[in-house]
């Protein structure tokens, strides 16, 4: 078959129109992937964080919440820059709870990430909760 001349150059057209709605939607997966990497390791974190919380509190550390936001920074540290004013723990110790029943101390990590491109921000939060004392 013969190609005719009015063809020609029909396919790097078509290429132009569909190249730029293929690169959105590569960039938008890598930026999907990437948020729901960091929302992984901060779910972690915080669960790495409130273990140590309701465990260091029963053996008598001296400041227990100290520790659990460290292990907590540290845990999360090459996927995100975690701060101690990121994380909040409730209650702010275990220690009397073994009267009324063990209570539950719960570690809440919010972190604000940029989007790709720098466009806009979300924040993402990863939560854990354990049972004060172990």
């Amino acid at each position: 078959m013969r190609k005719r001349a009015c063809d020609r150059g029909a396919s790097a057209v078509e290429f132009a129109l569909v190249a730029p709605v293929l690169v959105l939607m590569l960039l938008g997966i890598i930026a999907f992937g990437h948020a729901f990497h960091v929302q992984s390791v901060l779910s972690n974190a915080a669960r790495d964080g409130v273990r140590v919380m309701a465990l260091q509190d029963a053996s008598g550390v001296t400041d227990p919440q100290v520790a659990a936001k460290n292990t907590a920074i540290d845990s999360a540290a090459p996927a995100a820059n975690v701060s101690a004013g990121q994380i909040s723990i409730t209650p702010s110790t275990c220690a009397g709870s073994g009267t009324s029943g063990p209570g539950t101390a719960t570690m809440i990590i919010r972190y604000p990430m940029q989007l790709l491109g720098g466009v806009g921000s979300v924040t993402l939060t990863g939560k854990g909760t354990m049972r004060c004392n172990g």
